[in-house]
């Protein structure tokens, strides 16, 4: 008899909602390319443009200002490309933002990280303060929730030091709808990315969610698709999904304090069967959703895959660096040591979690990681 399998890395990616898959159901056989002026187009271009509509009422935006990619480390890499000559960042950013930004040649406007891994602001106001004065054409990117620890970033105040001094602002938010609340206009921000995969949407597509009135060069040059911005013909069924995906994430009520609660009572049940385990990011605002979890004297490596022979699915930081297993650069822009930042395992819940995956999680910790396992 196989395994029942125990899926808990959903800021990897989160199972596809059966919205989402009716959605894309739906429109596979839609004929017509959404530039066509003909009835077969004039459908196909109604469901891009009600997936965009689905997609901006999640974020508080306007349609104008949702740009279609095919994720959000496209989107990343759009805005970061765009020509600066600093940029305000912080270490605890994913790989899709920190390799850029070094791609690019500008200034580095280094925010620093406290041990609870929330990105300090002092002095921000200063550094760009002095970019502004030299003429530099500026850009401030700050996450919105860590993909790793899943600690919940200041970039509504970031906001608003960037906008005193002329400074544009870009968000990763790919952790945050569904979350957190995310309010794209009142949170002032200039850019924001997303992936429709976060989300419970299908992969290999995303947003862009640039101001009205901003302008950023053309990604992609060849067409008029994305007010010009990103030359192709549309992938109408991802897009179908993600928008479908973003309505059912809009609608949900309780889906945060219901992962707080089985969140809260997997780290409970931890730390009795661990008690030398270290919850990292414990003092600091947390997504509801995610428990990054450091047993000092193991190896996350180790750990990741004796619970995956368990039928547990869980990871070692971030999952997009093809397949790696290691040390995080986050735990290290923490300043947490390299005990630590060997032996993190990061759980992260989502919508289809209950309190029997929680149950099965445990059960496999206890016996990967707990009582004689921990002296081995």
């Amino acid at each position: 008899m196989t395994k029942k399998r125990t899926y808990l890395d959903c800021n990897a990616s989160v199972p596809l909602r059966r919205e989402a898959r009716a959605a894309m159901l739906t429109v596979l056989d839609v004929a017509g390319n959404p530039s066509s002026v003909h009835a077969e187009g004039r459908h196909a271009r109604a469901v891009v443009e009600a997936a965009r509509e689905q997609i901006a009422l999640l974020l508080n935006a306007n349609p104008s200002e949702v740009i279609f990619t095919g994720g959000a480390t496209e989107a990343n890499n759009w805005v970061l490309a765009a020509g600066w000559n600093a940029i305000a960042v912080a270490g605890i950013e994913h790989d899709s933002v920190t390799a850029p930004v070094s791609a690019s040649g500008a200034e580095r406007i280094e925010l620093s990280v406290s041990t609870n891994g929330v990105a300090q602001l002092d002095g921000l106001s200063e550094a760009l303060a002095a970019s502004a004065e030299a003429s530099k054409r500026t850009l401030l990117t700050l996450m919105m929730a860590n993909n790793e620890t899943g600690v919940i970033q200041p970039v509504a105040e970031a906001a608003a030091l960037a906008r005193e001094h002329g400074v544009m602002v870009h968000t990763d938010a790919v952790q945050a709808p569904g979350r957190i609340p995310v309010d794209f206009a009142a949170l002032g921000l200039d850019a924001l990315s997303l992936s429709s995969h976060k989300l419970g949407g299908p992969r290999g597509v995303g947003a862009l969610v640039v101001r009205d009135g901003v302008e950023l060069p053309a990604l992609i040059k060849g067409g008029g698709q994305e007010r010009r911005r990103r030359g192709g013909t549309e992938n109408i069924s991802g897009i179908a999904g993600f928008g479908a995906a973003a309505e059912a994430v809009a609608n949900e009520q309780d889906a945060t304090q219901h992962m707080a609660k089985l969140r809260d009572r997997l780290e409970d049940g931890v730390r009795r069967a661990t008690p030398a385990a270290v919850i990292i990011g414990k003092d600091a605002p947390r997504l509801a959703n995610t428990a990054y979890i450091a047993v000092p004297g193991k190896l996350a490596e180790t750990l990741v895959i004796k619970l995956d022979l368990e039928g547990i699915a869980v990871s070692a930081g971030a999952a997009c660096s093809s397949g790696k297993v290691g040390s995080s650069h986050v735990l290290e822009a923490m300043k947490l040591g390299s005990e630590i930042a060997r032996s993190a395992v990061r759980v992260s819940l989502g919508p289809q979690t209950h309190d029997d995956d929680i149950a099965a999680f445990l059960a496999a910790w206890e016996m990967v990681a707990g009582g004689a396992a921990l002296a081995a």
